[in-house]
């Protein structure tokens, strides 16, 4: 899973949970802060705004704007943004990573979601409302009681998504107010020399052994493309960090847990204009990128902040610009005449990398089997020190780093380790702190989802495990996970199917006794890219499935107060052996670590699925059982054996898929990944 975008679950609720277990009447809709009084009840942890929501509405004033959006975002849409990006922490006192800010000539406020309502709390001082709401129409609906008929409500058109403005700009424009595009933020007018600095770590290219193809030949790939469009498009505008990462084979450290360096690309048919910080590049990348000659596999460096003007530029000409939604700012939008204009969901070269090539595929597998070393020696290491006392979880996450960061090729962290014993376990996405965390114990569960940037590859594991003696429901509850986790996994379906069609096989062994889960089952994975990869998964936003791409596969299950279970594999879309002729695929697992035995009932296991599990074991001891020995690690390699020795037992018999719903019809909680 890795830590879905929106961060962990609110803090105070969090400690509460460590020290005596998850309070059952905490009402989170009760405010911490007393703003009623004199003085007022505050925290203090609390920081006090005022100076800079004056100082923002002299910027309102003269601008003559009733209303300023300040979102969570940066101009490329990303995942994770960088402390550079951070305005509404800033304007806000309030750090969570999911949050809209709106401040108006007299009042302030702030929407988040339930998991950060007590964190908002202890934030933010009492200029700031807090609305327990996320989405466009309570934010809308509190604008128009806010401001006049006829006012003006700012935003940077870089920071919106085209598909934010439509329905911000749609709704106040039925209302008689207006939304109008600066492109000059305000709040970084008034945040000067406190801002974090422009990133300025050197943008390299990655050694030719790490690519799957030259930056020439996707190059080439995507003018291939857009010669075939029947809408003949004269260029690609890049917006989204991966995109122009990928196409040259670039990479830095602008964003948490993404090798990405702020850009944007501008590819069109006879040339190639790349805009970036030109102080980063080297002359040796300089060279790489043919960056000193004109012609149509050159790659001209432009200014960053030159994007905007350079593509209104280009527009004047008799030219048609290939966009793709997901990931474009209004403010390159709303600057190419729609006439001109040619929109995808998402642009062809973030559908192309969304599919590895042969020897992609093998750097991402050697990846996995490496990160497998490190995850093995954790858990052999947990099982020597748990029962002593003296690990937690954070302390348990930071020795995962470590053995990670031993292993060859690794440029950091995926994503923030979701190291989670007992009832935090229950809260899907809480991570452990140096100040916040708990025990591990040999009587409860422990769950650990975490993965690591290798040069050759991202990764991406959850394996949940107990050291003691499991309930009966907690040995059930994880036999019907990793049933669900197997039964998707051996699947054999027709090409081209939507990931949302097969994604109930993942629910299946648990509705049948009525369990689920709250999150999305799975998604896509890069070559030393992202760790949610999109468009691959199984939402409904996703892409078909096709032959080369890699996807997690993660079902779960939480016991609220209790633990949680989630099991998580990377897997590689393959082609499927048939017994009839046609065209189907499977999926190949290439995360290499065991299953928890200690919580496996065999009992609930069919005999396909038996099978299933032990062709996976043996792949594990061929895969890395040779690489552990190689290096000495003797230990490991015992701990190995004994964890993927045959499963064996009385299986159940083969269940029948009648009571299966028809997938196209769910509706699942989504999630972002």
């Amino acid at each position: 899973m890795a830590r879905a975008p929106w961060g962990c679950y609110p803090w105070l609720v969090l400690l509460c949970a460590c020290a005596w277990g998850r309070p059952k009447s905490l009402d989170l809709r009760e405010d911490v802060r007393n703003c009623s009084i004199s003085p007022p009840y505050l925290p203090v942890t609390v920081v006090n705004t005022t100076a800079q929501l004056t100082a923002l509405r002299q910027q309102m004033h003269t601008q003559n704007l009733s209303a300023y959006i300040v979102p969570d975002t940066d101009a490329h849409m990303s995942e994770y943004i960088g402390d550079y990006d951070k305005r509404r922490a800033w304007i806000t006192g309030f750090t969570g990573s999911a949050g809209i800010a709106v401040v108006t000539t007299g009042k302030a406020a702030l929407w988040t979601d339930s998991r950060y309502w007590t964190q908002a709390e202890r934030q933010m001082d009492c200029n700031w409302e807090l609305h327990r709401e996320v989405g466009t129409t309570p934010v809308v609906t509190w604008l128009l009681t806010e401001i006049p008929v006829g006012g003006r409500v700012g935003f940077d058109p870089f920071l919106f998504s085209i598909n934010s403005w439509e329905s911000y700009n749609v709704a106040l424009r039925d209302s008689d107010r207006e939304l109008v595009s600066i492109t000059v933020n305000l709040v970084d007018l008034l945040w000067g020399s406190e801002r974090p600095p422009v990133p300025s770590e050197p943008i390299y290219a990655l050694q030719e052994a790490f690519t799957g193809s030259s930056w020439q030949e996707k190059v080439s790939g995507i003018r291939s493309q857009m010669q075939k469009h029947r809408a003949a498009p004269t260029a690609v505008l890049l917006s989204a960090l991966e995109e122009t990462a990928w196409l040259f084979n670039l990479r830095s450290s602008d964003i948490p847990y993404n090798p990405f360096f702020y850009s944007y690309t501008l590819l069109t048919d006879s040339s190639i204009r790349l805009f970036a910080n030109k102080s980063r590049f080297s002359s040796k990348t300089l060279q790489y990128l043919n960056s000193s000659c004109t012609g149509s596999m050159c790659v001209q460096l432009e200014d960053y902040g030159q994007v905007r003007d350079s593509v209104q530029a280009y527009t004047s000409g008799v030219v048609k610009i290939w966009i793709g939604t997901s990931y474009t700012s209004y403010g390159l939008y709303e600057v190419i005449p729609k006439e001109k204009l040619i929109a995808d969901t998402y642009s062809p070269v973030m559908v192309t990398k969304a599919v590895k090539n042969s020897k992609e595929q093998t750097l991402l597998r050697a990846s996995h089997v490496r990160d497998a070393v490190a995850v093995i020696r954790y858990l052999v290491w947990l099982e020597e020190n748990v029962p002593k006392g003296s690990v937690d979880e954070f302390s348990g996450a930071e020795l995962l780093e470590k053995f990670r960061g031993e292993e060859e090729f690794f440029s950091g962290s995926s994503f923030e380790t979701i190291s989670a014993s007992g009832l935090n376990a229950a809260l899907a996405h809480y991570s452990p702190t140096k100040e916040l965390h708990r025990k591990l114990s040999s009587d409860e569960m422990y769950l650990l989802d975490s993965g690591g940037q290798y040069w050759d590859g991202t990764t991406d594991i959850t394996r949940t495990v107990h050291w003691g003696t499991p309930s009966a429901f907690q040995k059930e509850a994880y036999t019907r996970v990793l049933i669900g986790s197997v039964d998707l996994s051996r699947l054999v379906f027709p090409a081209a199917t939507s990931g949302r069609m097969v994604e109930a096989f993942a629910r299946r062994a648990l509705w049948d006794v009525g369990l689920n889960y709250g999150h999305g089952t799975g998604h896509g994975i890069g070559n030393f890219l992202c760790v949610h990869e999109w468009p691959v998964g199984f939402q409904s936003g996703n892409i078909a499935m096709a032959k080369g791409m890699f996807t997690s596969i993660e079902p779960g299950y939480y016991q609220d107060g209790e633990f949680g279970i989630r099991l998580e594999d990377v897997a590689l879309v393959v082609e499927a052996k048939t017994k009839y002729p046609g065209t189907y695929l499977t999926f190949e697992v290439v995360s290499l670590v065991p299953y928890d035995r200690n919580l496996i009932d065999v009992s609930l296991l069919s005999p396909e699925q038996l099978q299933y599990l032990n062709r996976y074991y043996q792949t594990i001891r061929e895969k890395v059982g040779p690489e552990l020995q190689r290096r000495q690690l003797l230990k490991e390699f015992s701990w190995l054996q004994r964890h993927t020795e045959p499963l064996a037992g009385s299986a159940a018999p083969t269940a029948s898929l009648a009571p299966l719903m028809t997938v196209s019809a769910l509706t699942i909680l989504s999630w972002s990944v």
